[in-house]
């Protein structure tokens, strides 16, 4: 790989970054909190946050899309 064709890739990458973060970034401020399934523990000034439904969706949705690019 070429530095010409490593700077693309990178171009690429930050502007999916910027996309997720913006998305990311509307969903907090519309409110959602997460999946059902996900964990979520208050106790008084204490919580704990376990996102595992988010994280199996997300990790579905990037294999798909890998293997997706990933054709030839």
């Amino acid at each position: 790989m070429n530095y010409e064709n490593a700077g693309k890739y990178l171009l690429v990458a930050g502007a999916v970054l910027i996309v997720i973060g913006g998305i990311a970034w509307g969903l907090g401020k519309a409110g959602f909190k997460g999946l059902p399934g996900d964990i979520n523990i208050q106790r008084g000034n204490w919580s704990f946050s376990f996102p595992i439904v988010t994280c199996i969706v997300i990790s579905v949705l990037l294999t798909l899309v890998m293997n997706f690019l990933n054709r030839k």
